[in-house]
């Protein structure tokens, strides 16, 4: 199995670099490799004796473009190179990329851009902390509105490479190339949708140097918990696979429980029940088959089920109601130390109280499920847990605050563990923007638990499976369809 991808920060990768310089390899070799690595990919989008517009910036991001910019014309490509600023600013290893470029270095606000048949981005890279402006700002825009393709090196100048967040303006690429690592913004939104299909190019920083630099976020994919999936034996029996429990609301609100129920059930638990209150039952009961229904009048009647030790994981929340009666069941399941999905209702009836959650779930394997709008109001008054620009330091604070896996939702999702493990997904589909879709999460991730899978491994597979299965759909799916796609998406992972 290959290994878990590695995502490191703009910081880390900084140090990453450094450590590479230290055990030997130059800084000027880790730059003509990342130019080496930008004329490969240069070449998928323009054939030879195309003309290309290099657009170099002050920093190291403009000495791989110089260096991109030398190999292009000894390969026989029409290059003209335009430098924010001057000659005499740069320093380093750019300073030294940029004599070995024979040709003229232009202002860069005079290239024009039209003419050519592909841009290359190499003004800003990762060090960017402020908005683009003046004369920058002025030529990204020229760039975005020349129609011709943009090749971005490292990453779309103008995106934030911690967080994603377009500062001021930003490049749009139809492809980015950079090195060792992807970045943050390679993953989160918006910067995802700006770069294009990313390459990651081996420029010779070798993965121990990455890992002891970063080794705690993570794309996710199945290289990062694939190991963890059950896989039944001959000789297994549904008990070995766990009872999954799923509350649903009242009579009129019944549906997300049963798509939580119906998705447990797909991704394997051995059985499911709906803990159902007493004017639903008969709702429920006429649309359950395989799943089990019990009677359950509130937090006494989830207090006397959960006696049996048999109901192993419990989802909470999906159509159950805001109400003191809700956080009084989240109480009984935390108190029972079941593993725990909480999600929609069971997190809005925390709105502002989120003191009551701090530290409470380290001894209950919990996952929280909530998309922007449920975090900030269940963190109200914790400027601490909402402030940080970065959605990855949201989700760790969360989850070192509650002591649960926070699954931030949104087509970026964040999983983040309290030890401060954290993955983004980036295999999701606007079409799982529909009505239960998250009560469908909901019932994968808590069908994992069930069958012992870790609560951070159960939450990165189940947002992975959730986005794969809504991917296969594609337009039209509705959340009905979910559960249903799951079994071809298992099958391909476990052949």
């Amino acid at each position: 199995m290959t290994a878990s991808e590695l995502v490191l920060t703009p910081s880390e990768m900084k140090q990453a670099d450094l450590e590479a310089m230290a055990r030997g390899i130059p800084g000027i070799e880790l730059m003509r490799r990342a130019g080496c690595a930008v004329v490969d990919s240069a070449e998928k989008l323009a054939s030879p004796g195309s003309r290309v517009a290099v657009a170099c910036g002050p920093g190291q991001n403009g000495g791989d473009g110089f260096v991109a910019a030398t190999i292009l014309a000894e390969r026989g490509y029409r290059v003209r190179l335009g430098l924010l600023g001057s000659l005499g600013r740069l320093t380093g290893d750019a300073a030294e990329a940029a004599r070995d470029w024979t040709g003229e270095v232009e202002p860069v606000e005079d290239l024009s851009f039209q003419e050519a048949d592909l841009i290359v981005d190499a003004l800003f890279g990762t060090g960017l902390s402020r908005d683009l402006d003046g004369a920058a700002r002025h030529v990204v825009d020229r760039m975005n509105g020349s129609g011709r393709p943009i090749l971005a090196v490292d990453l779309p100048s103008g995106i934030d490479g911690g967080t994603g967040a377009v500062r001021g303006i930003a490049v749009k690429a139809v492809r980015t190339v950079t090195f060792a690592a992807r970045k943050p913004c390679h993953l989160l939104m918006p910067g995802r949708a700006h770069g294009g299909p990313v390459e990651v190019a081996d420029i010779g920083i070798g993965r121990e140097i990455l890992e002891a630099k970063g080794g705690s976020l993570f794309a996710n994919g199945p290289a990062l918990w694939l190991r963890s999936l059950p896989r039944p034996g001959l000789a297994s029996h549904k008990y070995e696979r766990g009872h999954t429990l799923v509350a649903s609301g009242g009579a009129t609100r019944t549906g997300a429980a049963r798509l939580a129920a119906r998705a447990a059930l797909r991704i394997g638990s051995g059985l499911v029940t709906v803990a159902s209150s007493p004017e639903a039952l008969g709702v429920n009961a006429a649309h359950l088959t395989a799943i089990m229904l019990k009677g359950c009048d509130g937090p006494e009647g989830l207090h006397t089920i959960l006696q049996d030790a048999r109901f192993n994981s419990l989802v909470l929340g999906p159509a159950l109601g805001v109400h003191a009666g809700t956080r009084a069941m989240v109480a009984v399941a935390v108190q029972a130390r079941r593993n725990l999905v909480l999600d929609a209702d069971a997190l809005t009836s925390f709105e502002g109280l989120a003191s009551e959650l701090h530290g409470v779930f380290r001894h209950a394997p919990t996952v929280l499920t909530p998309h922007d709008g449920e975090f900030g109001r269940l963190f109200k008054g914790h400027p601490d847990i909402l402030d940080p620009e970065s959605k990855i330091e949201r989700a760790r604070r969360a989850a070192a605050y509650t002591g649960a896996v926070v699954l931030l939702k949104g087509p970026d999702t964040v999983i983040a563990a309290p030890d401060g493990r954290a993955a983004i997904n980036d295999n999701g589909t606007p079409y799982l923007a529909t009505a239960g879709s998250g009560d469908t999460l909901c019932g994968l991730i808590a069908g994992l638990m069930a069958q012992h899978v870790p609560a951070f491994e159960a939450a990165c597979a189940g947002a992975w499976i959730h986005g794969e299965a809504g991917a296969s759909f594609g337009p039209g799916l509705i959340s009905e369809d979910l559960a249903e796609l799951v079994p071809g998406v298992l099958r391909d992972l476990l052949r």
